[in-house]
């Protein structure tokens, strides 16, 4: 099974440059990486053709114009591009456990999208870590507010996981789905904009269309440096978009991956 990693990111390439770190460290490489930049500067540009000459995968930078926080669009540009079986997607600011990938690929599972784990690091620890470039975290590390999540444990996650078909705890920061099931639903909706959302409805529309949410505990792990809270300016438009899905039970949106393809 073949995978793309999309990272989705904007103007933060410091935090960036560690998650490509993380990337080599992988027990299991992905196929290809995809950057889907919402509209960054050229010092992210020289991030990852920096990258590039560390790194024998093949890697994509998809860029789209600065018009403000629209991430389902930049993620449906990049999975437009991507050349997988299996979609893998982070943000560019999670720096990812050793086995992330290879974890990712031993719970994908057909009628069914993966939910991985979260740590987040302190304000602290955060600067910190993008001083000293220390990418590795244990569970005893300072700084890390919700330390049960570093615990990996294959053995736990074998017997925690959960499969569910419901919305909360749903997040696009740590996600697997095959590219198809993508496609049957149009990805995410472009319509969405601004911060808030775009993963709740895109997931809700895979409910809809029959496939589940498998969640993974002590896997599947990365480590999320601290970061301001976006604005909240469009949420209320979003969760109107959010509510109309769940109300007609849709499958598809009218604007989305299609537009790319």
């Amino acid at each position: 099974m073949s995978v793309s990693l999309i990272i989705t990111t904007y103007n933060r390439p410091d935090a960036l440059f560690l998650v490509l770190r993380s990337i080599l460290c992988q027990t299991k490489l992905p196929d290809e990486v995809i950057i889907a930049d919402d509209g960054s500067n050229n010092t992210t540009k020289n991030c990852i053709d920096n990258f590039k000459k560390l790194s024998k995968i093949k890697i994509i930078h998809s860029w789209q114009d600065d018009k403000g926080f629209r991430a389902a669009k930049s993620r449906n540009k990049a999975i437009a591009k991507s050349s997988c079986d299996y979609i893998v997607i982070v943000d560019g600011d999670m720096i990812l456990h050793s086995r992330f990938v290879e974890d990712h690929v031993n719970h994908a599972e057909h009628g069914f999208f993966v939910q991985g784990s979260r740590v987040l690091l302190s304000k602290d620890k955060t600067k910190q870590t993008l001083v000293d470039k220390d990418i590795k975290f244990y569970f005893f590390s300072k700084g890390l507010k919700n330390r049960k999540n570093s615990l990996y444990s294959s053995f736990l996650a074998s017997i925690f996981k959960q499969k569910k078909m419901y919305l909360k705890s749903v997040r696009a920061c740590n996600m697997g789905f095959f590219k198809k099931d993508s496609i049957d639903i149009n990805g995410f909706n472009n319509d969405i904009e601004g911060w808030g959302r775009e993963d709740s409805e895109f997931t809700n529309r895979l409910f809809n269309n029959g496939i589940y949410c498998k969640v993974i505990h002590f896997n599947i792990i990365q480590f999320h440096l601290w970061h301001e809270n976006s604005t909240r300016t469009h949420l209320t438009l979003n969760d109107s978009i959010l509510q109309s899905t769940i109300d007609g039970k849709l499958k598809w949106c009218n604007s989305g991956l299609n537009k790319y393809l």
